[in-house]
């Protein structure tokens, strides 16, 4: 229980720092006129298995960078932080397409994708909520941004 909550003080502080008043709001960005939906997502990571997952993100493969970008996601990033001796993982990007559900299949459906997966795939440790799920990683309701 200490561990879950020092978790979740944690996820209120990166929220704090990055994020806006509602998940579902999609916001008009001024420089593009394209529709943006910011996901801020958490999970664990195995501690035996942090090296690599940190040697696989050094170097991320090119063809998976570019589907990312083909699926409309943009501004992709991964932060680690160490709470209670166990690591966890944060990520924060930005959906600009207009059908999240097609994007996301078009992504799982790429080949080069599902290998990266089957690499760091068994680097993380979900947290409870996403397990139940068959989920790996937990969104987190966004509470502040500011552009």
């Amino acid at each position: 229980m200490k561990r879950l909550n020092s978790v979740l003080l944690l996820v209120i502080s990166l929220l704090a720092a990055c994020t806006q008043p509602t998940t579902k709001q999609k916001d008009t960005n001024s420089t593009t006129g394209s529709k943006v939906e910011r996901y801020g997502m958490v999970t664990g990571l195995k501690p035996e298995r942090a090296a690599y997952y940190k040697q696989l993100h050094a170097a991320v493969w090119p063809a998976v960078l570019k589907k990312i970008r083909e699926c409309n996601i943009r501004n992709y990033s991964i932060y680690v932080k160490e709470i209670d001796g166990k690591p966890y993982l944060f990520s924060y990007w930005e959906y600009t397409g207009n059908d999240f559900a097609a994007d996301m299949r078009k992504m799982a459906a790429d080949s080069t994708t599902q290998r990266w997966w089957k690499e760091t795939g068994p680097t993380q440790e979900p947290l409870p909520d996403a397990a139940a799920k068959g989920e790996t990683w937990s969104r987190m309701e966004e509470l502040f941004h500011q552009d």
